[in-house]
Parts: structure tokens; C-alpha cells; sequence
């Protein structure tokens, strides 16, 4: 989404987010803050508001975001929504729906609004704490179950009864660890990271999964909080340059964790880090599966060669035929 044109008529908004270092000033509409629905008013109505509102805003999917915001005001359905149209909407839930339709208009993303968002057929407690789950990143998990399944014929094979062992680096909201624990009882995940908020936020997914008897969190600097070899690594860290911060869509750049998404001057600062920590942490016959950006591809795969020359590294694509993954097994 391109960063659209500061208007003559605004205020201006400054966020100052100590935690994770971001400091993002941005214009926001003075008729944006003052929106606002008539005191009575009715689902149809106040979609249709809400809609020309977030379309005028610049939001490339305001009828769905209207929507959106709109069945998490009232604890329904979308459809619920279609189907009660003439249904009044009372004072507090106009107050509320207001309040995240404008929100939604300074471009605050839709599951920061909602405190949650779907990954992997699982839905995850998100907020500003935490990097929002991409629908990319499930490639990555699902490479990860296939090379987990291989693990354990593996061990059964050979009368291993162990836990197949996983270092989930960056953990962010716990969205790649807890997916792994729900799909792959045979796993046991440390889920590091180094910011201690995120770490509060997955705690509440790993919880609210029930699988905390077999993710540990960890903080700290990638993987040298983790007490044992292990026979995955994976890994979605920060990959944008610092040249491309600037382009990135508001939604982004002025919302979620910049340490989550800063990867220094060539986007690979993190990356280089975990490749030369990873092989004193990988057991032998290992696999590393690494989330990189589109063009990161046959940089990031000369990097893993070097500090795994013996081991066979290949680059995966996504569905939009982009490098998405760099798979490394020794």
C-alpha cells in the first residue's frame, strides 16, 4: 500500500513506543478524528458509513474491514451482519464502533483491532507488542511438519522414544511454536526471543493451547538462551533493509514492532548472527528452515553454505513463485 499524501488539514500524531525503540510521526486527517455515525443508526447504515469512511481513508479493503470491526462490536458473525440489516445499533456500541472504524482510518491494523488473528487454522492473541502472523510464514510451518515427520519415522525406526527438539528463534506472538506443538505431538519447542514483551503475548497463545508442557519461552539473543542441541532450527527474523523502511505500507511501518521487521542495512544482520551461532546448537542430520525476503534468496543460501558447506541448502518459493525459504539440511 503506497503512503498516502499528508493533507493540508491535520493534526499531527506522534507515537513513541519505548519498548521495541520505534518512534513513527505521521499526519492524521482532522475529519478522520471527528467521524462519526448518527445516534441511530443500523447495522446497514453504519456499514455503509463505516465502508465510504475507510474507502476515502485509503483502505484497500474497507468493506471488509467495516465488516470486520463491525461483527467484533457486536459479538457476531459477518453474515449475522447481512442478515439483521435494520437491526439499531445502541449508544455504547455506536461509541465503540466509531472508535475502531477511526482507528482503522490511521491505518491501525485490523488485528490489532480485533486482539487476535488466524495462522495455521489457529487463531492468535495479537497486539502491538507482537509482529502480525503472515499467511507466508504457514509455508514455513508446513515445511517444518514435513521434515518433523520425517524425524519421527526416523526415531521410531530406531527405537527412539525422545521428543524431536526445536529452536523456534524470534518466537514473536508463539504463532510458529504453538502451531508446531498442536500439529506435531512428538515435538518439544524452545521458543526464544528477545524482547520479554513478546514473550508475555505468546505466553498467553501457549497457553490458551494448552501445549505448555511442551513449548518452553526463552529470552534472549537468538539461540543462546537454548539449553540443548536440537535437531531443528527455524526462524522468522526482521529481513527488510534499512533502505526499504520508508516504503513499507503505514500499516506497518507506523503500527508493528520495528524490531520485529529491522534487519539492518542489507535486511540480513539477524540471519548472518543465527547462521554462525547454529552450529554449535544443530545435532547432526539437522534441518534449518529460515523465513527470508523475496529477493533474499541465493544471498542468504551462499551465507548457509559457508557455515554449512558438507549440507545441501536449497531456496523454496511461495505461491507468488517469490523466495520465501532457505532449507538447510546437514
Amino acid at each position: 500500500m503506497p503512503v498516502n499524501v499528508r493533507p493540508a488539514t491535520s493534526q499531527r500524531r506522534e507515537q513513541d513506543d519505548q519498548t521495541h525503540g520505534n518512534r513513527a510521526t505521521y499526519i492524521v486527517p482532522l475529519d478522520v478524528l471527528k467521524w462519526r455515525l448518527a445516534r441511530k443508526t443500523t447495522v446497514g447504515r453504519a456499514l455503509a458509513a463505516a465502508r465510504q469512511r475507510l474507502k476515502e481513508a485509503g483502505c484497500e479493503t474497507a468493506r471488509l474491514d467495516a465488516e470486520v470491526l463491525l461483527a467484533h462490536t457486536l459479538g457476531v458473525s459477518r453474515t449475522w451482519l447481512y442478515a439483521h440489516p435494520e437491526r439499531e445499533l445502541l449508544p455504547d456500541e455506536v461509541a465503540r464502533f466509531e472508535s475502531l472504524v477511526v482507528r482503522r482510518a490511521q491505518h491501525e491494523p485490523i488485528a490489532y483491532l480485533v486482539g487476535h488473528k488466524s495462522f495455521y487454522g489457529l487463531d492468535f492473541v495479537v497486539d502491538r507488542r507482537v509482529l502480525i502472523p503472515r499467511p507466508e510464514t504457514e509455508i514455513l510451518v508446513e515445511r517444518a511438519i514435513e521434515a518433523l515427520s520425517w524425524f519421527r519415522s526416523h526415531n521410531d525406526d530406531a527405537g527412539i522414544a525422545r521428543k524431536v527438539r526445536v529452536a523456534d528463534v524470534g518466537t514473536g506472538c508463539g504463532a510458529i511454536a504453538v502451531t508446531l506443538a498442536v500439529e506435531c505431538p512428538e515435538v518439544y519447542v524452545y521458543a526464544t526471543d528477545i524482547s520479554q514483551d513478546a514473550l508475555d503475548v505468546a505466553a498467553q497463545n501457549v497457553w490458551r493451547y494448552g501445549v505448555g508442557d511442551r513449548v518452553t519461552l526463552l529470552q534472549g539473543d537468538l539461540l543462546t538462551p537454548i539449553p540443548e542441541p536440537v535437531e531443528m532450527i527455524i526462524a522468522n527474523l526482521p529481513y527488510v533493509p534499512e533502505s526499504d523502511w520508508a516504503t513499507l505500507a503505514p500499516d506497518i511501518r507506523q503500527y508493528e514492532p520495528r524490531l520485529a521487521l529491522d534487519g539492518g542495512p542489507d535486511g540480513l544482520a539477524l540471519i548472518d548472527r543465527l547462521l554462525t551461532q547454529a552450529p554449535s546448537w544443530l545435532l547432526p542430520q539437522g534441518v534449518i528452515l529460515l523465513e527470508i525476503g523475496h529477493d533474499q534468496g541465493e544471498v542468504v543460501r551462499q551465507k548457509a553454505l559457508h557455515h554449512f558447506p558438507w549440507a545441501r541448502v536449497d531456496v523454496i518459493r511461495d505461491y507468488a513463485d517469490l523466495d520465501r525459504i532457505v532449507r538447510i539440511v546437514t
